[in-house]
């Protein structure tokens, strides 16, 4: 075969390689239209199934708006990237939702422009991000005309985390436009009440009014045997003295898949003796002790958690002291990847009590809130009638253990009721039985979604907002998270089970670990030179010392000979070591730079050797051939 010959076959193979390029990449986007790999480490981009079945459960179109400001974020690159995390996440969204049901629309707000109008009619305001003001929230209607909003996305770590569930609680709540029912059962005249000592009637807690604002609150009775059915969830407040009937239709109403958010407590300070009631009797405690065991939760209503770590002050006289009963729990004491406590900074509780599993417990039992290490469990009788806090301390012991003070309760339940309906009574005497209601009668639940918390107080408008009077309105400043902590918790029990499922993602930005490891070697190298230097500069100053004193003519002010000599040795000794100081900060900076450039030779060098390395042997095999020339 001719020179000529082989480059003519060399130069029409080129170009059917070419065309079949052109035709491999035209039948892949019709063939492979919408095919995503999710490539990262921890599939950030890939939905979970209960946000994929939140998606294609939506019936009505909805329009999500996305508002980032393009053009003034050009000097943000950080923020950029969480944008286009953002944005891509919501492009998955509309991927996965039925055709045409989720509309996405980027939108630039430039200053003045009505898109900006657009923005603030939603809602959104501008927050000020490296000295400029900049748009970065989300706004969403539906077809009937509702809007729901998250006003900014923070990129830090703890938002970041939550970002899926976010969006999806937006979607799920413009797919279900219905306000959410919330059934109050309460032991505590938390929804107001009458003060016999003034004879007024007094205002509800703040936390009922926060809740009201949100949610369609429905009071319920103080006995019952059933729950109604558009009741979405229960929430549960010092039950002390629910008769058989009320605790039945509360074990019924889990099992049939409703969700309950239920406060018990060892003492509930804020209804025993003291300010609120003017008298003297003691704190009462509640419990719902059939219903915990057969649920497989243990809990003592006659045990206290002390805290020395969390500890908050209190005034006594006119010295604070330490109340090691009332705790403030802070970032450390919460779960982060949970959505309930995810991003909240303090929640004060007051002689709150713990739960913890027992023994062979079906159920999982898991922590939100918690005490630190350095904290007992102590008998409630202590904290009766104490007129000193600091008498708590004489004797106190950590015992090393984190008390579950508040906990999400799943998995498997039964029933405490494994007879059927209790009777009901009328005037002292029992009613037969409704027949109904026994058929409905429900033994078990293969799943439940529970939030149990062990403290009455927090609730309690004194341990987390001040409430004052301004031109006849109630001003409220909250100084706790104690309000949000609630409100979470109905939020997040009110969505749908696929909603309920969703924890916190990793985030997407990827922490150099090998970084980390060197400086944390070259600080902890660093801070036992500085105390060597130290420890000499101590042992030095001891010897003149010690030379001073031996001297027999302490009149005089001139150092001898040895001392001089002492003196110049520890000087040319803190030079060395002062040397040494700045050679472990210049290893590490060396060692950075180090692992720096041998990461830009791989990802610039290694693919294209790799790439001649696999044409060359391409070559060699093809020479190797028969009949090749």
């Amino acid at each position: 075969m001719s020179t000529r010959s082989r480059q003519r076959i060399g130069y029409s193979t080129l170009v059917l390689m070419f065309i079949a390029f052109i035709v491999a990449v035209m039948v892949s986007n019709v063939l492979l239209r919408g095919l995503r790999i999710d490539l990262t480490q921890n599939q950030l981009y890939t939905l979970s199934p209960g946000t994929r079945k939140v998606l294609q459960k939506i019936e009505e179109p909805i329009n999500l708006y996305l508002f980032f400001s393009n053009q003034d974020t050009q000097t943000l690159p950080a923020l950029r990237a969480y944008a286009n995390r953002v944005t891509e996440t919501l492009q998955e969204f509309t991927a996965h939702a039925p055709e045409g049901k989720l509309v996405l629309h980027v939108v630039d707000p430039l200053p003045f422009s009505e898109e900006e109008d657009r923005a603030e009619q939603f809602g959104l305001q501008a927050a000020n991000v490296g000295g400029k003001n900049v748009y970065f929230g989300l706004a969403g209607s539906n077809s009937v005309g509702t809007t729901d909003t998250i006003a900014f996305f923070d990129p830090e770590a703890s938002k970041e985390a939550l970002l899926e569930y976010d969006l999806a609680k937006l979607v799920y709540n413009l797919a279900n436009p219905k306000k959410t029912v919330v059934g109050l059962l309460s032991g505590a005249p938390i929804g107001g009440g009458f003060d016999p000592r003034t004879q007024q009637p007094t205002q509800p807690w703040v936390i009922v009014e926060q809740a009201r604002q949100l949610f369609e609150l429905r009071m319920l009775p103080e006995s019952t045997l059933k729950i109604d059915d558009d009741v979405n969830v229960l929430w549960v407040v010092h039950p002390a003295m629910l008769d058989d009937a009320t605790e039945y239709a509360l074990d019924q109403f889990v099992l049939r898949g409703g969700r309950a958010l239920i406060f018990v407590d060892p003492m509930a300070e804020i209804l025993g003796g003291g300010a609120e009631t003017g008298a003297f009797a003691p704190a009462p405690s509640s419990n719902l002790e059939r219903l915990f065991k057969a649920w497989g939760v243990e809990f003592s209503p006659s045990d206290v958690v002390a805290d020395n770590r969390y500890a908050l002050n209190v005034r006594m006289g006119q010295r604070p002291t330490r109340h090691i009963g009332l705790l403030g729990l802070d970032m450390d004491a919460m779960t982060r990847d949970d959505p309930i406590t995810s991003g909240l900074g303090t929640i004060n509780v007051g002689l709150a009590g713990y739960f913890k599993s027992a023994d062979g417990a079906a159920t999982k039992l898991t922590p939100l809130l918690q005490s630190s290490a350095e904290a007992e469990s102590l008998p409630a009788a202590r904290f009766q009638f104490l007129p000193d806090p600091s008498e708590l301390l004489n004797g106190f012991k950590a015992t090393g253990t984190q008390y579950v003070i508040a906990a999400r309760l799943e998995r498997p339940l039964k029933t405490a009721f494994p007879d059927g309906p209790p009777p009901a009574k009328d005037e002292g005497r029992d009613k037969p039985i409704d027949e109904t209601l026994k058929a409905a009668h429900r033994a078990s639940a293969e799943s439940s979604n529970l939030v149990l918390v062990a403290d009455v107080d927090m609730l309690s408008d004194r341990l987390w907002v001040q409430v004052q009077s301004f031109l006849g309105q109630r001003v409220m400043n909250a100084f706790a998270n104690n309000g949000d902590f609630v409100v979470n918790a109905l939020d997040n029990l009110s969505g749908s089970a696929d909603l309920i499922g969703l924890k916190s993602r990793a985030t997407y930005t990827r922490p150099f670990t090998r970084v980390d490891k060197l400086r944390r070697d070259a600080d902890a190298k660093f801070r036992r030179t500085e105390q060597e230097l130290q420890s000499q500069l101590s042992e030095t100053e001891r010897k003149l010392g010690e030379l001073q004193t031996g001297r027999n003519d302490k009149s005089s002010m001139l150092m001898n000979a040895e001392q001089q000599a002492e003196i110049q040795r520890f000087l040319d000794e803190q030079v060395r070591i002062r040397k040494d100081l700045r050679a472990v900060r210049r290893n590490l900076d060396q060692d950075i730079d180090s692992l720096g450039t041998t990461l830009k030779v791989v990802n610039i060098l290694v693919m294209p050797i790799a790439l001649i390395g696999v044409l060359l042997l391409v070559v060699v095999v093809r020479r190797r051939k028969p009949g090749a020339q």
